[in-house]
């Protein structure tokens, strides 16, 4: 009815049934959500350089 089969109905819903709204819009779009990680894994790790410099200094 639909143009998949049941056994396919039931594997998707046991992988995304249980799924918040907000967890769903990141399957829209995951770039955006990937950009916003590597944003924070950059600035992380000018984090921990700039701490590098301070422990440095302090020696």
């Amino acid at each position: 009815m639909h143009g998949f089969s049941d056994a396919s109905f039931y594997i998707w819903r046991a992988k995304f049934g249980g799924m918040e709204v907000s967890e769903a819009r990141w399957l829209e779009n995951p770039e955006a959500g990937n950009a916003r990680l590597k944003k924070l894994l950059v600035e992380a790790m000018l984090d921990m350089e700039a701490l590098k410099v301070v422990v440095k200094g302090k020696h």
